[in-house]
């Protein structure tokens, strides 16, 4: 189950090992469209309070799989590094940290709930369906940092298979409990909330049970239990960062919905839908990203310079030939890709959502590239200039969507095509870094590193 990254084929090592990241992200996905699909089959205002609560949801789980995100590339180096002890030290202050600040993203989540609904200038005719998902979505964000706490360490040794089984039970799961409290006990999507909480749960105590009886090895015992002011610099350093980065990504999403939603309920079911979508067709690149990311670290950490640059050059061309066939197929049948979610008699809102996809899916070579980038710069140790990506990235977005979408010309397809733009400038900015900098710490760092 447990690959090492620093050895054997570049190319080969981060397809077997971001292989089940994708599988699980797959699933991961499959049982959002699984509320999605089956609160689509409810009413259309149904859908647009999902898919508008969809956007809240991301933004907060996005906080604290940034932070586990974080940790896991500084137990990728220290793994690579053989560096035990200082591993299990990390563990336990990592979790100690994540775990308060969880506790504490959910408190506030919850007591202003009501808030966020005004912020997101939601309708009057859907406020109280948005609302009641939302609660209940809140409450399992404890669930989503056990998950994604262990499912990070494992993955940081190069474990992504067991991270895929729970996540394969949650996904079964939450189909069943979808479809059960939301037609035969009739919860709406209150019950569409809850069934997902439960299947999260489910995944969470699993992969935390897991951890402790088949990964010993790195689950910290009392001596690692201690403070290191070292070690939780650089937790923080890596956690905070990244987190900075997946929440302002999402945060900026949010703010698009925001706009989004003032184009009336219509637009904001199409934009649910496609969204939905899009997430899916290019969720392969970013999961592939992730992995190459630690694929960078373990590398970095191991000290093996040149095989950071070949794993570069095989990203990007993976990365790219993906993309190119994924684009292909989202623009050629759009329109069948919307009519899973949307009825097909209503046109005006699958004509939306069509051209939303052909826009973004001509592009996905574009944020192909800028997730390997976030995951190039987070392995090396440089999480800072991620963010820096993801804030042209969503910054250009956020300020293009506001801008252009009054203009009556324009509307909505202004914020379709700031989308795309953002993407193709960080992408720039991110290459520029590389060539610049980058190049030459890898050479330095080889030529140190052979001296030694």
């Amino acid at each position: 189950m447990q690959i090492d990254l620093t050895r054997g084929s570049v190319a080969g090592s981060m397809l077997r090992f971001s292989l089940p990241l994708i599988a699980g992200n797959l699933l991961q996905q499959c049982y959002n469209i699984t509320d999605t699909f089956i609160v689509s089959r409810i009413s259309s205002d149904a859908l647009a309070a999902v898919g508008t609560s969809y956007s809240v949801m991301t933004f907060l789980t996005s906080v604290i799989l940034g932070l586990c995100m974080g940790s896991g590339i500084l137990f990728s180096m220290l793994f690579g590094a053989k560096k035990q002890e200082e591993l299990k030290t990390s563990v336990f202050l990592s979790f100690l940290l994540i775990g308060v600040l969880t506790v504490v993203i959910t408190a506030l989540s919850i007591l202003f709930l009501p808030q966020i609904l005004l912020f997101l200038e939601i309708p009057s005719s859907i406020q109280s369906m948005t609302y009641a998902y939302l609660f209940f979505i809140f409450l399992g964000l404890p669930a989503t940092f056990f998950y994604n706490f262990f499912a990070s360490l494992l993955r940081a040794v190069g474990n992504s298979l067991m991270p895929l089984l729970f996540l394969g039970i949650c996904a079964v799961l939450n189909l069943f409990l979808d479809w059960l409290f939301v037609f035969p006990m009739q919860m709406g999507v209150s019950g569409a909330a809850i069934a997902t909480i439960a299947a999260q749960f489910v995944s969470a105590i699993g992969m935390t049970i897991y951890c402790i009886k088949k990964a010993p090895q790195l689950i910290p015992s009392r001596q690692h239990c201690r403070f290191d002011r070292s070690i939780l610099s650089q937790i923080a350093g890596y956690s905070l960062l990244t987190c900075v980065q997946q929440s302002v990504m999402n945060f900026g999403i949010l703010l698009v919905q925001g706009v989004v939603n003032r184009f009336g309920v219509s637009v904001m079911a199409a934009f649910a839908a496609a969204v939905k979508i899009d997430s899916f067709a290019y969720m392969p690149v970013q999961d592939f990203g992730n992995a190459f990311s630690t694929f960078i670290a373990q590398n970095r950490g191991a000290g093996q310079t040149d095989r950071i640059r070949r794993g570069l050059r095989s990203a990007l061309l993976i990365s790219l030939l993906f993309c190119i066939v994924i684009s292909v197929l989202v623009i050629l049948f759009a329109a069948p890709l919307m009519t899973i979610f949307i009825d097909p008699s209503q046109t005006q809102i699958i004509e939306t959502g069509v051209t939303y996809l052909r826009i973004e899916g001509t592009f996905y070579f574009a944020i192909g590239f800028l997730f390997l980038f976030y995951g190039l710069y987070r392995g090396l140790g440089h999480p800072g200039v991620s963010v820096v990506l993801t804030v042209i990235s969503l910054g250009l977005r956020v300020v293009l969507s506001y801008v252009l979408s009054p203009i009556s010309f324009i509307g909505v397809l202004g914020i379709w095509w700031a989308i795309p733009i953002g993407w193709v400038i960080a992408d720039l900015v991110g290459a520029l870094f590389y060539a610049r900098f980058v190049k030459r710490e890898l050479l330095q760092n080889r030529n140190t590193h052979e001296m030694v």
